[in-house]
């Protein structure tokens, strides 16, 4: 059996949870809906991260009795894929493509960043996703759309998107944890002079060179736009 913090033997039936919205698995059907319960999970992460997110705590936040969650979501796990899809669902997909697949691609991925950091808790939430809700395939569909140019065939359209947000996942967590340390400077002055001290040892000349390059602007902006541009512009199509 699945334990309060979502241990145990996880596990759900896509179908069921998607293509039966709404409806609890079983007993009676409480008073609130599973939009309220997720929204509830939803807020709770935001505010204090994804280890704040227990059963407990979300029936708290929905003034309902834990057990009654379970007809919902049956574990943790199975919470976390309703709230990843709920905040997919801010995700557009109407936008019109340009038809130029790498320009759409980079606004693919900073909408997928803008999402990531609305949410600092959905990059650590997408490595333990098992399937892919309404919201989330709707926002797949856009990304095959936009790569439908490239010629390539569905399994290296699905690859690219895949790569594309692991890319931005593992940027934006760098970036939230860079950001959480630029609260200590004497932390980073002292980081500055370590590098200093070793490139100056004589036994990293690579380092020392690369070290006394033109400094690069260095906003989360230009540097996730620098990073992304490399990564798509060396996308091939063959």
């Amino acid at each position: 059996m699945t334990r309060e913090d979502g241990s145990g033997t996880p596990g759900h039936d896509p179908q069921q949870l998607w293509l039966s919205p709404g409806q609890p698995r079983r007993g009676r059907k409480p008073a609130f809906s599973r939009e309220a319960i997720t929204t509830a999970a939803v807020a709770l992460a935001d505010a204090e991260g994804l280890e704040a997110v227990t059963m407990r705590r979300v029936a708290a936040q929905v003034g309902a009795g834990v057990m009654s969650l379970y007809s919902y979501a049956p574990d943790k796990d199975t919470l976390l894929e309703l709230m990843v899809d709920h905040v997919s669902g801010e995700l557009p997909t109407s936008a019109d493509l340009t038809g130029d697949w790498r320009t759409d691609l980079k606004t693919i991925a900073r909408l997928q960043r803008a999402n990531m950091l609305r949410h600092p808790w959905l990059p650590a939430a997408l490595s333990t996703r098992r399937s892919l809700g309404p919201h989330t395939l709707a926002f797949l569909e856009h990304a095959l759309a936009a790569l439908r140019p490239t010629g390539l065939d569905g399994a290296a359209k699905l690859e690219i998107f895949a790569q594309l947000t692991a890319f931005v996942a593992g940027h934006v967590s760098h970036e939230l944890t860079q950001a959480a340390a630029a609260g200590s400077p004497d932390r980073a002055a002292a980081e500055a002079r370590y590098l200093a001290t070793v490139a100056a040892d004589g036994h990293h000349p690579e380092l020392a060179e690369a070290l006394a390059a033109p400094a690069r602007p260095l906003t989360p902006e230009a540097t996730f736009t620098r990073f992304l541009n490399r990564l798509v512009d060396g996308l091939g199509t063959d």
